[in-house]
């Protein structure tokens, strides 16, 4: 099965925000790697600039946000998160994600992708590693750094053809939704 992921817009920031909010205290450590507070995760929300960075999501069919990932540019290299909720867990939305910033990073014209997590954060670093990053390991944390490859025709061409249905898909989902909500 295909996991279907999409680009964020500004617009969808709220969602974004609900998603981490949505996440226990544990799985919060793990992603950002203390237990933030709401308030830590709505300012943090707040300052994603989504004309410079990029932010991308898995959704349920009922439009839950139920994974979500954060690529963001720095000068030499680009830092990417991911989130999963916790009912999410083994069904490849993660991988579908970091996949997705892969590619996204490489047409942008970055030459590394930087992660960093903590070491207990198995299911972080097996992604890491599906997708060929390296691990160095420091105390109880891990970075993993790709080495990106250019840009080429492909590259560009796969966002634009592996998910051309998904806008359709989600709006006639969120066009249900209304409809159900309005009976």
């Amino acid at each position: 099965m295909q996991i279907a992921t999409r680009e964020l817009s500004r617009l969808e920031r709220e969602a974004l925000e609900r998603h981490l909010l949505s996440l226990d205290g544990e799985d919060r450590r793990l992603r950002f790697g203390v237990a933030l507070p709401d308030q830590a995760i709505h300012d943090y929300v707040s300052r994603i600039d989504f004309e410079r960075d990029a932010a991308f999501g898995v959704f349920d069919d009922s439009l839950r946000l139920v994974a979500a990932a954060h690529l963001a540019r720095c000068d030499s290299h680009a830092e990417l998160v991911v989130s999963v909720l916790p009912a999410w867990p083994g069904r490849r939305a993660g991988a579908a994600l970091l996949a997705r910033i892969h590619t996204h990073a490489c047409n942008w014209g970055i030459r590394a992708l930087f992660l960093h997590c903590l070491s207990e954060n198995g299911a972080m670093m097996h992604l890491a590693r599906k997708q060929g990053m390296r691990i160095v390991t420091e105390r109880d944390e891990y970075d993993a750094w790709l080495e990106q490859t250019q840009a080429h025709a492909a590259s560009y061409g796969y966002p634009t053809l592996a998910w051309r249905e998904r806008p359709f898909d989600f709006a006639t989902k969120r066009q249900g939704q209304e409809w159900t909500d309005t009976c």
